[in-house]
C-alpha cells in the first residue's frame, strides 16, 4: 500500500461522526483523517485555495492526532477555509511527536453546503500499527 493508496470512511455516530482510515505509513492516516474531516464538512470540494503550513508537537501518538485535527479545525475557523489535500509527516523528536504538515485551504465562500464539524474528541479514538500499515479512528463533535 502507498501513501497515495491511504483510504477514510466516514460512520454514523450517534449525534458525531465518525472518520475510519487505513494507510502504510502513519503520515498516510494522519492526512486520510484531516481529509475525512474535510468530507464530513462538504460533499464536493471545488479545485480552489493556497496551500498553508504549520507544525504542532505533543506528548504522545494519540496527543498528536488529536493536536493535528485540531489545528485543522482552529485554521478553518481563523483564516475561513476548509482544510483539503491534507499532507501530514509525523515524526518522533525525544520524548515529543512532531507533526509537519500543510493543507489546500478552500476559502468558504467557494464552498457550497458546507457542515460545521465543533471539535475532535478523545471518545473511542485509536492509533494502531498493524502488520499492513496503520489503522486510525477519530470521533467529531458535529
Amino acid at each position: 500500500m502507498t501513501a497515495s493508496e491511504a483510504t477514510y470512511e466516514l460512520r454514523d455516530h450517534t449525534a458525531d461522526v465518525g472518520v475510519a482510515a487505513r494507510g502504510p505509513s502513519v503520515d498516510a492516516v494522519f492526512g486520510a483523517l484531516a481529509d475525512g474531516l474535510a468530507a464530513a464538512m462538504c460533499d464536493d470540494v471545488p479545485e480552489s485555495g493556497e496551500r498553508f503550513s504549520f507544525s504542532i508537537r505533543s506528548e504522545n501518538p494519540e496527543a498528536a492526532l488529536f493536536d493535528y485535527l485540531d489545528q485543522l479545525i482552529y485554521e478553518r475557523d481563523v483564516r475561513g477555509v476548509l482544510p483539503v489535500d491534507n499532507e501530514a509527516t509525523v515524526r518522533r523528536d525525544g520524548e515529543e511527536w512532531v507533526v509537519e504538515a500543510s493543507a489546500r485551504g478552500v476559502p468558504f465562500a467557494d464552498v457550497a453546503g458546507a457542515r460545521e464539524v465543533k471539535a475532535v474528541t478523545y471518545s473511542e479514538m485509536d492509533l494502531t500499527e498493524t502488520s499492513d500499515g496503520w489503522r486510525a479512528y477519530v470521533v467529531f463533535d458535529v
